[in-house]
């Protein structure tokens, strides 16, 4: 009986989607290269075939979860022009791209010496501290130091707000992430427009 062969137009990607959903419902942790292929309804080999290994799955799925981040975010900048909707865009992608946000934070999880990732990495945190640029004068400050702390402060909230959500830590409320995002996110964008 000659063994069934299964044709995927785009068999990488079908592996980065099998991937996200498995993380997304069980996490990174209990992810395995075996399961992987039995969801994608391929051999056991080919994400092995395709990635190497578990590490280099999840640093594919990281590099492009960068990219997308760093895409959203630009996109917001561009569209808005406001610094508290980037924090909410930056929050939005973290609850709409759960998989990829649990795994890009997790350096112990991929190859960190990537080329791909470290290029996407710094895409997206260009991006992030782009925003900053859009304070009103003297709120950065026009020193490097002055932007890189405005800008960890930013990404401190919003991430640490995103991930808070995602825990299920805060109070539950009728608001979507975007709302709860933007009234907190407010709190920091008033104080910087009263200073």
């Amino acid at each position: 009986m000659a063994k069934e062969r299964y044709h995927h137009g785009d068999l990488r990607r079908a592996l980065l989607d099998a991937a996200a959903a498995a993380i997304a419902e069980s996490g990174p942790a209990a992810l395995s290269l075996r399961d992987l292929a039995r969801r994608a309804g391929v051999s056991h080999a080919a994400p092995t075939h395709h990635f190497g290994d578990k590490p280099g799955l999840l640093t594919a799925l990281a590099t492009e979860g960068f990219t997308q981040l760093a895409a959203a975010l630009a996109e917001t900048r561009a569209t808005t022009g406001s610094f508290l909707e980037l924090g909410v865009a930056y929050v939005r992608y973290a609850t709409t791209h759960r998989a990829h946000f649990e795994v890009m934070w997790r350096p112990d999880l991929y190859h960190g010496d990537d080329a791909a990732l470290a290029a996407a990495r710094e895409q997206a945190g260009d991006a992030l501290y782009a925003g900053v640029a859009d304070l009103p004068d003297g709120h950065a400050g026009a020193g490097g130091e002055s932007v890189r702390e405005a800008g960890l402060a930013a990404w401190s909230l919003a991430h640490g707000f995103a991930t808070l959500w995602l825990s299920g830590s805060l109070p539950q409320t009728s608001e979507t992430p975007d709302e709860a995002a933007r009234a907190v996110l407010r709190q920091l964008t008033d104080r910087t427009d009263r200073t």
